[in-house]
This record gives C-alpha cells, structure tokens and sequence, in this order.
C-alpha cells in the first residue's frame, strides 16, 4: 500500500485485530498507520461498529472469548480515528448494487462507500471478494 494510506476498510479485516488469524499482522500494520503515517486516512460506514459488535458477540458465545474483553475490544475500534460515513447517504446505491452483484447490502455499503471515495476497499472476506471479481470495482486483499 503506498504512503499514506487512503482506504475504506470492512468489518473483516478490523475484526482481526482482536482474534488472532490469518492477516492478523497485516490489520494490525494498516491500522497502525493511523498513528504512525501523517494522512493515513481509514473509512467505514455507521454499520462498521454495529458489524464488528456483532462478530465479536459470536465470539463470545461460540468460542469463550472473554465478554470484557469482547467489550474492551470494541471500546478500541471506537477510539481509532476512522473516518465514519453516515449510512443514509450510501444505502440507495448499496441496495443497487447488493441487488446487481447478490451480496448483503451490508457489504454493498463498503462498496458503496468506496465508489464514492474513489478508495479501493481493503477486505478478508473472500465471498466478497468472488462475487466482485471481474468487476470494476476497487477491491484490495487483506494478505494473509
């Protein structure tokens, strides 16, 4: 990625900084800019909080990971300086484009986000990732 950074981020690659996987290193490097590089700019819609509370509750009941820490990591994502884009100004197109591409309108709404920013959207999740390829759209890869 060049320097600064300048992105939109989904859900699955924040998640990796609080469970231990594949790009771990990776999430923890791109968000890490944000303090480190002068302009790294990193954006989400509303629903990116609403997104990662909700993968870290499965967490906690599918797989023991500690409730206060659950809550200690979303209070983390909360004070990380992200660039929040109100969701009422992106979801008419993310449904168009949710309807034209078969993905969750959640997902659509990065995409979204991302057309408008003229910002490649950094991702994990390899269904999104299938269902856009061969499309125009700017989807970089979290490598793992």
């Amino acid at each position: 990625m060049s320097n600064p950074t300048r992105c939109v981020v989904d859900a699955s690659v924040a998640i990796k900084l609080f469970i231990e996987q594949e790009g771990s290193a990776q999430a923890e490097a791109l968000f890490g800019q944000l303090s480190t590089q002068p302009g790294t700019t990193l954006y989400v819609p509303e629903l990116f909080f609403a997104e990662c509370a909700d993968v870290l509750w499965q967490y906690v009941r599918r797989a023991s990971y500690p409730p206060d820490q659950a809550k200690a990591s979303l209070a983390r994502l909360r004070s990380l300086s992200l660039q929040t884009v109100a969701i009422q100004e992106i979801v008419s197109e993310a449904l168009e484009i949710a309807i034209a591409h078969n993905i969750s309108a959640y997902d659509a709404c990065y995409v979204e986000l991302s057309e408008r920013l003229q910002l490649p959207l950094v991702t994990a999740d390899q269904k999104l990732i299938q269902a856009l390829s061969g499309t125009t759209y700017q989807i970089q890869v979290l490598m793992g």
